[in-house]
């Protein structure tokens, strides 16, 4: 292989070395700006709510509660009385056990034990149907 080898004045050199560190400075990340701060109460209140986005929490708050009352009421108005129809006496919700001075409320135990299965099961199903739309 050949050696090359360049001439340059100093003065060159400078210029070219300037340049070259102009060049890394522009290149080198630089950390962004902070947001403005809000002035007053108000607008720190507002910030807050978009920032953290509370109130599509609040809304996703008030239909979650509205779709576990309506959840509630499919267990024990459509469901129980199905279950209630195969058990002899009828009377399953009110089933205790007893251990000594102790009782244990099996029977509503088990009753909201089927009332989360069914709820748990409308919001697998509910997660299954929206990861295949572009809602996000």
């Amino acid at each position: 292989m050949r050696n090359l080898v360049f001439s340059v004045s100093e003065e060159v050199f400078k210029e070219m070395l300037s340049e070259l560190k102009a060049i890394k400075e522009s290149l080198a990340a630089k950390p962004a700006a902070p947001p403005p701060q809000p002035e007053g109460l108000v607008e720190e209140f507002k910030s807050f709510l978009s920032k953290y986005g509370i109130v599509g929490l609040a809304i996703a708050f008030i239909i979650g509660g509205a779709a576990g009352k309506l959840v509630s009421a499919l267990v024990s108005d459509i469901i129980m009385p199905v279950i209630t129809f195969f058990i002899p006496g009828g009377g399953w919700e009110e089933a205790v056990w007893s251990v000594g001075p102790i009782v244990f409320a099996v029977g509503h135990f088990v009753g909201s034990l089927i009332d989360f299965l069914v709820i748990a099961f409308v919001v697998f199903w509910l997660m299954k149907v929206l990861e295949k739309t572009p809602l996000k």
